[in-house]
C-alpha cells in the first residue's frame, strides 16, 4: 500500500453517457464574441461583442437583421413573450426594447447613473408586474415598471404619465453663453448616433427604483421564477459567492434569503419550480431549494472550470463551461452526455423550441461561432413523488445503486491509519468524504488535528434542516474514515481496495467499519433534504484515527466545539448484527485499557549455552509477572477490580436468555462477552532474532488490554493494573528494570433505554423491517462515544447496520446491499420522528 495512491473524482455524478446531441448548424457572421443569447418562436437573437445584435431566422439559420443602437457590447439578452418585445442591455449603462416584430427600436431605458451603474450585466422580465430587473456593475439592482396599457408601437407613456425621454446633457443642452439647463427643445446639432437616439423615446429610471449595495460584487445573473408561495420571486447571482431571493411587488423588490455559495462567483442561473441551480466560477453547480431555504446538493461539474451558462429542459440541466464543453446532468444529476462545443469559452447558451417533441440547445462562445444542437425533453421522473414515507421509492435519486457507485469510490482509498505511509491517502480520504457530503447538500469543512500533519484531520459537516421550522434537533453522527490493513492480499478473494459486488453483498476493507454506514446515513440525510423533509440539523463529525487510538480527537473537538455547535443527541453506526437474519439496536459498549509492559536487563542478547543460569532473565520475569495477573478460575487478581461491576438484574437475564435462543450460544457466553470484565495478553516480544531458541534476550516486552463495564472508574482500575505489576515484580527480587505504560484508554458506554430518542430509533427499525430489534451490547470499544456523551452533555445511540459475519478487521470484509438501503432507511424514518421531538 503507497502512500501515492491517488484518489478518485469526488463527483457523485457519475458517467452514465448516451451520444451526444448533433449539431443542426453553425452561425457566424462577424468574428466577435457571442456574449448573450434569445429566441421566441421565429428568431434566435445574439448579442455581441461589437454592440450589434444579429437576428437568425430559426427555420433557415438565415441572418435576417442586425439590431444597432447600443455604443458597447451586448451583454444580456431576455425576449418578452407576453409584449413581443426583446430586452438587450450593454457595458453602455441603457436597456433598449426591441419589436420583435418589426425588428425596430421601442425605448431606451436610462438607468439612474447618479451612482454610475457601469456594464448591465443581467437583466429579467417580469409579466405580472410589467417590470424590467436590471443588475448592475456597481451592485447594485434596478427595475423598471411599464404601464399596463403600454404597447409595442405606442412608446408614449410611462406608469405616471411622466416625461418618456430624459435630456440628454450634451446633445440637448443650449450653448453655455444662454445658462440654461438641457431639455427636449434643444435644437443643437446631433450626430448620427445620437439622432437614431433621440427618435427612440427614452425612459428613466428614478432613484426610488435602485437597491444599492445588497450584493457585494457585480451582479453577474438573475433569472425570474414562476410564482410560487413568495409569489413572484426574483433571485440575483453575484461576484461576491451569494444567490440572493426577492420578492417582487408593484412598489419594490424585497430581500427574502441570502444563499452563500462559497464556490467562487455565481456567473449563471436557471430555476424551474422551488429549484435554483447556481452555476459557479470554479465548476461547481449549487443546487437550491426555496421552500425550505435550503443548498440541497452541490454539484462538482469539473473542478476549476467556471460555469458560464446553464440551460434547462425539464429536469435535463445543461452547463457549459470556459473550457468549451457542454455537460448534460439527469435528475439524479449523473452526467448523460458531455462534448466539445466550442474551441473557446463558451459564454452564453438558449433552449428554444424547434417542434413539439425537439428542441434547440444554442451554444455561444469568444471563437465567434454560434453552435445549434438538437436536444430532446427527458421523460418526466421527479414530477409525481410518491405519497406517504416514500423511504423505498423506486423513484428515488439516492438508491441503492448510487450508494454502492459512492462506496466504491469510498473503498477504493486505502486510508490504513496505522501506516505512515498511507497518511497521504488517509488525508485524501478526508478531501474525498468532504466533497461527497458538499455534493449531497451539507456545508463542511476540514479539522486539522495537529499543525505538523501527524495525525488525520476530521471531516465536519452539517446537514441543515428546513429553516422554515424556528426549533430543530440537532443530531450528531460520529464515524470513523480510517480502516485496519488488509493483511495477507492471498486471503482476499478479490483486491481489498476495489468494491467487488457478489450474491448481494460488497466486499472490501472498510465496507462494514466504518464507510459503508456514513454513506448509508450520508444519503439518508441527503434524501430528505431533497424532499425538503428534514426536519433536524444532521452534523456528521468523522474523524480518521479510530482504529489507531483517536489521537487527539478530544483536544480537536473541544478547539471547535463552537464551530460543531449545541448537540441534542448522538448516532453510531459502527458494529454489526449477532445474527444474519434479526435487526439489533446496540446499547452497551464495554471500556478498554490497553497496556504495554517491558523488563530489560540492559545487557545485549546473550548465548544461553555461555551465560545461562548467569543472569536474571528478562523473559522469566515477564512470565512470572503476567502469570500473577489472573488465578486459575482465570479471574483478575488485580485488588478492587470487581468491586463496582454491576450486578446482572432480571430483565438482563431474559434478554440474554432471548438473545442465546437466537445465536444457539449459551447466555453466559453474550453475558460474559458484553457485560463482564476481562483481560487479554495479546503478544510477547522479544529483542535479537525471534526464532533461535539459543538466545537470552535483553529486552522483553509484552501488550496486554483490560475490557471495563459499568460502573467500574477506566483511572482507578488503570492505575490499580500499574500498582499491581510493579508489586509482583519487586517480590521477584530481580536486578532487571520493568516499565509499565498505559495508552489510548476509553471509558465504557450504556445506553438510555428509556430516551425518547432511543425509543424513536428503535420504532424506525421496526417499523423497516417489521419486527422488534434485538437489544445488544458489543464486547469492544468506541472510545470517542463515552467521551462525546461527556462534552455534549446529551445520550449517545448505536446502529448497527452490517451482520454478524460480515468480517470486520478481517479479509474478505462484506457488508450486504439490502442492509445498506435498508440501514439508510432506518436512518431517514429515525430523523423524521426524532424532529418531531423537539429539542
Amino acid at each position: 500500500m503507497s502512500s501515492t495512491h491517488t484518489s478518485p473524482h469526488a463527483s457523485l455524478s457519475r458517467n452514465i453517457q448516451s451520444e451526444p446531441p448533433y449539431q443542426l448548424h453553425s452561425l457566424q457572421k462577424l468574428n466577435s464574441s457571442v456574449l448573450c443569447l434569445a429566441g421566441n418562436e421565429v428568431y434566435i437573437f445574439s448579442g455581441n461583442q461589437d454592440n450589434d445584435i444579429l437576428v437568425w431566422d430559426k427555420t433557415t439559420f438565415e441572418l435576417k437583421a442586425t439590431l444597432s443602437g447600443h455604443s458597447k457590447s451586448v451583454l444580456a439578452l431576455v425576449y418578452a413573450e407576453d409584449k413581443k418585445w426583446l430586452f438587450s442591455s450593454s457595458g453602455d449603462s441603457t436597456v433598449r426594447v426591441w419589436s420583435t416584430v418589426t425588428l425596430k427600436p421601442l425605448y431606451i431605458i436610462d438607468t439612474y447613473s447618479e451612482t454610475r451603474p457601469g456594464d448591465l450585466f443581467s437583466i429579467a422580465w417580469c409579466p405580472p408586474l410589467q417590470t424590467i430587473y436590471i443588475g448592475c456593475q456597481n451592485t447594485s439592482l434596478q427595475w423598471f415598471k411599464f404601464s399596463p396599457d403600454s404597447a409595442a408601437e405606442s412608446g408614449t407613456s410611462t406608469p405616471n404619465g411622466s416625461v418618456i425621454r430624459k435630456a440628454h446633457k450634451f446633445f440637448d443642452s443650449y450653448p453655455q453663453s444662454e445658462r440654461k439647463p438641457a431639455d427636449l427643445d434643444a435644437k443643437n446639432p446631433t450626430t448620427p448616433n445620437s439622432l437614431f437616439d433621440l427618435a427612440v423615446p427614452h425612459l428613466a429610471i428614478p432613484a426610488t427604483n435602485v437597491v444599492e449595495s445588497e450584493h457585494f460584487g457585480y451582479i453577474y445573473c438573475m433569472t425570474v421564477l414562476d410564482e410560487g408561495e413568495l409569489g413572484v420571486t426574483l433571485a440575483t447571482g453575484s461576484g461576491d459567492e451569494s444567490v440572493k431571493i426577492w420578492k417582487c411587488t408593484p412598489l419594490a423588490p424585497s430581500l427574502v434569503h441570502t444563499f452563500e455559495c462559497n464556490y467562487g462567483a455565481v456567473l449563471a442561473l436557471a430555476a424551474r419550480g422551488e429549484t435554483v441551480y447556481g452555476g459557479c466560477q470554479d465548476g461547481h453547480i449549487k443546487v437550491l431549494d426555496l421552500e425550505t431555504k435550503t443548498v440541497v446538493r452541490n454539484i462538482i461539474v469539473q473542478e476549476g472550470v467556471d460555469i458560464l451558462s446553464l440551460s434547462l429542459i425539464d429536469s435535463d440541466l445543461y452547463a457549459s463551461s470556459a473550457n468549451g464543453q457542454v455537460k448534460r446532468l439527469s435528475a439524479s444529476f449523473d452526467c448523460t452526455a458531455s462534448w466539445n462545443a466550442h474551441d473557446g469559452i463558451i459564454l452564453s447558451s438558449l433552449i428554444t423550441g424547434r417542434t413539439s417533441s425537439n428542441y434547440m440547445l444554442v451554444t455561444g462562445g469568444n471563437d465567434g461561432n454560434i453552435k445549434v444542437w438538437n436536444v430532446v425533453a427527458p421523460r418526466p421522473r421527479f414530477d409525481n413523488l410518491p405519497q406517504g414515507d416514500g423511504f423505498l421509492s423506486d423513484c428515488s435519486q439516492l438508491d441503492g445503486e448510487s450508494i454502492a457507485y459512492a462506496l466504491s469510490e469510498f473503498v477504493s482509498i486505502p486510508s490504513v491509519s496505522s501506516y505512515p505511509s498511507n497518511r497521504e491517502d488517509c488525508r485524501q480520504a478526508a478531501i474525498w468524504l468532504k466533497k461527497c457530503l458538499s455534493q449531497l447538500g451539507a456545508k463542511t469543512q476540514i479539522l486539522p488535528t495537529s499543525e505538523s500533519g501527524s495525525t488525520n484531520p476530521l471531516v465536519l459537516g452539517t446537514f441543515t434542516g428546513n429553516q422554515g421550522l424556528t426549533v430543530r434537533p440537532r443530531l450528531l453522527f460520529y464515524a470513523h474514515y480510517d480502516v485496519i490493513p488488509a493483511g495477507p492480499p492471498d486471503a482476499w478473494k478479490s483486491d481489498p481496495f476495489k468494491l467487488d459486488g457478489r450474491n448481494g453483498y460488497l466486499y472490501g476493507r472498510g465496507v462494514t467499519d466504518n464507510k459503508g454506514p456514513i454513506i448509508a446515513v450520508a444519503f439518508a440525510a441527503a434524501e430528505l433534504l431533497y424532499r425538503r423533509s428534514l426536519g433536524v440539523d444532521v452534523i456528521f463529525l468523522v474523524e480518521g484515527q479510530e482504529e489507531c487510538g483517536s489521537a487527539n480527537f478530544s483536544v480537536t473537538v473541544d478547539k471547535y466545539k463552537d464551530q460543531i455547535g449545541h448537540i441534542d443527541a448522538i448516532l453510531v453506526s459502527n458494529s454489526t448484527w449477532i445474527s444474519e437474519n434479526t435487526p439489533c439496536v446496540t446499547y452497551g459498549l464495554r471500556g478498554v485499557i490497553h497496556c504495554s509492559v517491558e523488563i530489560c536487563n540492559k545487557l545485549p542478547d546473550l548465548h544461553s549455552g555461555v551465560d545461562g543460569g548467569g543472569v536474571a532473565e528478562p523473559m522469566k520475569d515477564m512470565i512470572n509477572v503476567l502469570s500473577t495477573l489472573t488465578d486459575t478460575q482465570q479471574r483478575v487478581r488485580i485488588p478492587g477490580f470487581y468491586d463496582h461491576v454491576r450486578p446482572q438484574n432480571e430483565a438482563e437475564q431474559e434478554l440474554y436468555q432471548r438473545l442465546a435462543a437466537v445465536t444457539q450460544k449459551p447466555a453466559s457466553y453474550l453475558s460474559s462477552r458484553w457485560r463482564e470484565p476481562a483481560l487479554t495478553i495479546h503478544n510477547v516480544e522479544v529483542s535479537g532474532p525471534q526464532d533461535n531458541p539459543t538466545v537470552i534476550h535483553g529486552t522483553v516486552k509484552s501488550q496486554l488490554s483490560l475490557r471495563i463495564v459499568p460502573d467500574q472508574k477506566l483511572e482507578a482500575i488503570a492505575n490499580s493494573l500499574c500498582q499491581f505489576m510493579r508489586s509482583s515484580f519487586d517480590e521477584l527480587q530481580s536486578p532487571n528494570e520493568l516499565k509499565v505504560n498505559i495508552s489510548n484508554p476509553a471509558d465504557w458506554w450504556i445506553g438510555e433505554l428509556d430516551d425518547p430518542w432511543f425509543k424513536a430509533l428503535e420504532t424506525a427499525i421496526h417499523e423497516e423491517w417489521g419486527v422488534e430489534p434485538l437489544r445488544i451490547r458489543e464486547g469492544g470499544s468506541v472510545p470517542s462515544v463515552p467521551y462525546l456523551e461527556k462534552a455534549f452533555a446529551c445520550h449517545a445511540f448505536h446502529l448497527p447496520m452490517g451482520q454478524s459475519l460480515d468480517q470486520a478487521h478481517l479479509p474478505n470484509e462484506r457488508i450486504s446491499l439490502n442492509n445498506l438501503q435498508r440501514g439508510k432507511a432506518v436512518v431517514a424514518r429515525f430523523l423524521v420522528k426524532v424532529a418531531k421531538l423537539g429539542t
